[in-house]
This record gives C-alpha cells, structure tokens and sequence, in this order.
C-alpha cells in the first residue's frame, strides 16, 4: 500500500478570529520573531494577501517576501501589516 500526503498550508486552518488569535499566541509563546513574521504570513494568506497589500500599503511582492521564512520585516512593516489585518501590537511586561 503506497502512502500518499497533502500538502499542509496552516493558512487553510486560520478560518475564525479566535483561530488567528489562538495561532499567534501560540507563536509569542515561543518567543521567535521569525516566527511571529511566519504566523503573520499565514494570516495575511488566510485573508486575501492582495488587499492586504493594499491596506498596508505596500505591493504584494513585497509582502510576500517582507512574511517569508527568510523576509526579516522591519517593525514598521509588522505594525502596518498587524494594523491591516485589524490587530494591535503590544508590549507587555514578561
């Protein structure tokens, strides 16, 4: 019997608010920023990445690669994209 396997796209997962929500503070507790700018590029694929572009102001292009695994976004372009999906980053003591 041969195995076969689909591909696995967490942004297929991220249906509600309380899924994203649940998602990313799973991610902070990690710790990662690379990981928080991963969760938030599946997000934004969850969401539609072209009109978040727009929103954010920014191309698609440059989304894309800001939320790759390999992008290091600055903080401005995490803040304009956290306020695009309609999210708040905040700083609390650890």
């Amino acid at each position: 019997m041969v195995e076969t396997f689909s591909r696995y796209d967490t942004a297929d997962y991220l249906e509600t608010e309380e899924d994203i929500r649940l998602y990313l503070e799973a991610c902070e507790e990690d710790g990662d920023p690379a990981l928080i700018a991963a969760a938030l590029g599946d997000i934004a694929r969850a969401q539609n990445m072209s009109q978040l572009a727009k929103k954010a102001g920014m191309t698609r292009v440059r989304l894309y690669k800001a939320l790759s695994p390999g992008g290091n976004p600055s903080f401005a372009t995490v803040s304009k994209v956290a306020k695009a999906l309609g999210l708040k980053v905040t700083i609390h003591p650890a």
